[in-house]
């Protein structure tokens, strides 16, 4: 019996050995080797040699006034498009649900935004707020139409280009959030609002008692996908303001990580390791959090 067990133990370690190494490979080895580069300081990738072993690159990140901007812009995102893509997706999946006709149809337009290059999409947004020589945008002739003042959403004001870059991650992650969201209102069991309704419940009382319980779980998952995606935000920035993201004061986080290697401000490797560490960090701590609300909001 014991050899039994120990065989098909074995073959089991086997079946997951090609994803542990693939893991070890790509995730886990990477992450141990940023982590040791953000404590080398003064790191030559030309020689590979550094000056010493210390704090300092987390004390240069934490002072840099670039940095401190691409955590207020990452954490502005954050704050404001997560819960309100949420709560707009979660009215919009009701919505789908309770219609019977074309659902299928209008679940198929509300995703393809989804399947579309982010790129591309953030172009065409450009397009749309940018000011040009030779025209306001649509957005602006829109507000003019209705007697107010353009705006240059791109290249003006602080809160005009944040408002963008808000719209725009919004209405890309809509999609996914929409059909998670709708999957779910269908999985609910019938019975329960059939009871509710024979009880005489109201409807605002059935959504608070019986489908947002029901549903949390979809909620919570999207809550955290959310924070995460909205945190590692980037390729859109760069499709809406351009690559000199600093000069736009529209930086992120993990732009920052890329300038430090890359941008013109490049070839810092223990600056950029200290900078993703923090980032790292940062995202645990709030997945660590939300983790523990999920224990008393969340019904399995």
């Amino acid at each position: 019996m014991k050899n039994k067990i120990s065989s098909s133990g074995l073959k089991a370690w086997l079946y997951l050995l090609p994803a542990l190494l693939f893991l070890g490979v790509f995730m886990v080895y990477p992450l141990v080797d940023v982590f040791i580069y953000s404590f080398e300081e003064g790191y030559n990738s030309a020689s590979q040699t550094y000056l010493g072993v210390g704090a300092y690159n987390y004390s240069y990140v934490l002072h840099d006034p670039y940095f401190l901007q691409a955590v207020k812009n990452t954490f502005l995102l954050v704050v404001v498009t997560v819960p309100l893509s949420t709560g707009i997706a979660l009215l919009i999946s009701m919505g789908l649900h309770s219609i019977k006709p074309l659902r299928e149809l209008f679940q198929t337009i509300y995703f393809l935004p989804y399947v579309t290059n982010t790129l591309a999409v953030g172009l065409v947004f450009m397009i749309l707020f940018k000011k040009t020589a030779y025209s306001d945008g649509l957005i602006n002739l829109l507000i003019t139409w209705f007697g107010g003042e353009g705006v240059d959403f791109i290249d003006g004001p602080y809160w005009a280009k944040m408002f963008v870059l808000c719209f725009y991650t919004i209405w890309v992650v809509m999609p996914f959030k929409i059909l998670i969201l709708t999957s779910a209102l269908s999985s609910v069991n019938q019975e329960y609002y059939q009871a509710a309704q024979v009880d005489g419940t109201s409807k605002f009382r059935i959504f608070m008692r019986i489908t947002l319980p029901m549903i949390s779980p979809m909620i919570f998952y999207l809550v955290i996908t959310g924070f995460i995606g909205a945190f590692k935000a980037y390729s859109d920035v760069v499709a809406l303001f351009g690559t000199n993201l600093n000069a736009a004061e529209m930086n992120t986080i993990v732009g920052y990580v890329y300038d430090m290697l890359y941008g013109d401000s490049g070839g810092y490797p223990s600056y950029a390791s200290a900078a993703a560490i923090i980032l790292f960090a940062v995202v645990l701590t709030i997945t660590c959090v939300n983790l523990l609300i999920s224990n008393k909001k969340v019904h399995y």
